[in-house]
């Protein structure tokens, strides 16, 4: 082999597997924040995200970064370990355009790797000059480097998407921002000294360990009526979050399907049947939380 090639390539690969290797190796934490995605995800339409999807990719990264292809080098198989059918692994490099959200900085060009679809050919699509929305992580002590979230933390870039993510970014960003939901703590039912009266509260578990609780009450002749306090005081004046919002997601999307029993403190019967039947309502009230990316 001619020297000059020998080296050509092996300035080509070095970072191809390093990065490759980070990527791999983050890939069982990012795992727990963000499903991977299944194979006809990763193709990342925009127009198939839904809020939650953008929530959910935003959330775990710590870049979201809007970037113009440069270059972009397909893996052999045996270089993508996991690749699902139907898909190829790229090597990318792109110009920064825009940080658009970040908890750390960012240079003007970037190398990462993404799985993406083959078209009906079994071919590569040609990517370069396009632009995308990418929800990455830095790559500690390798300048330039990053990893995607997820393998389809890679969506191609419009105006329209950037709209939809600015109001998300910004309370993700805020001060206040609704901690993470881990599940239920306690749940307690009470009866009313009227018929058909009652209250009951449910204590969310937290990443961070800050309180907040669901409230429902129920009084004779109206609609059952729940909101959430977001802090130590429960405030009987609480109202439900606001669709499409963070705090709508911090709960359709982390709530679990059943009150647990054990997270049931009641004890008469009626009582427990009470305290699931008022979280059912409020599950019901929330939604769904809709998922097409992620």
């Amino acid at each position: 082999m001619n020297p000059s090639v020998k080296v050509k390539l092996t300035r080509v690969f070095r970072p191809v597997a390093a990065l490759m290797l980070t990527l791999l190796m983050g890939l069982t934490g990012v795992q727990s924040a963000v499903a991977q995605a299944p194979a006809a995800v990763a193709a990342g339409a925009t127009n198939d995200a839904t809020y939650a999807d953008l929530a959910t990719f935003s959330d775990a990264a710590d870049l979201v970064i809007r970037a113009q292809i440069r270059r972009q080098t397909t893996l052999k198989p045996d270089r993508a370990p996991g690749l699902a059918p139907g898909f190829a692994r790229l090597y990318i490099e792109a110009n920064t355009l825009a940080l658009i959200a970040g908890k750390a900085t960012v240079g003007g060009t970037l190398a990462y790797l993404v799985d993406v679809p083959l078209d009906p050919k079994g071919k590569v699509s040609k990517l370069k000059k396009r632009e995308f929305v990418l929800f990455a992580d830095s790559v500690p002590g390798r300048a330039g480097e990053v990893r995607l979230v997820a393998p389809g933390a890679q969506l191609p870039y419009t105006p329209e998407l950037e709209a939809r993510l600015r109001p998300i970014l910004t309370e993700l960003y805020s001060p206040d921002a609704p901690p993470r939901v881990t599940g239920i703590s306690d749940a307690l039912a009470v009866a009313g000294t009227l018929t058909g009266e009652s209250e009951t509260q449910v204590f969310l578990a937290t990443e961070n360990g800050s309180p907040v609780s669901l409230t429902i009450l129920r009084r004779p002749g109206q609609r059952p009526q729940w909101g959430v306090s977001w802090g130590e005081i429960i405030d009987s004046a609480a109202r439900p979050p606001a669709p499409d919002s963070l705090r709508w997601y911090r709960l359709a999307c982390a709530l679990p399907a059943q009150l647990p029993s054990g997270a049931n403190l009641a004890r008469d019967p009626a009582e427990r049947r009470l305290a699931a039947g008022d979280y059912a309502f409020v599950l019901a009230q929330l939604g769904p939380c809709a998922r097409r990316i992620t």
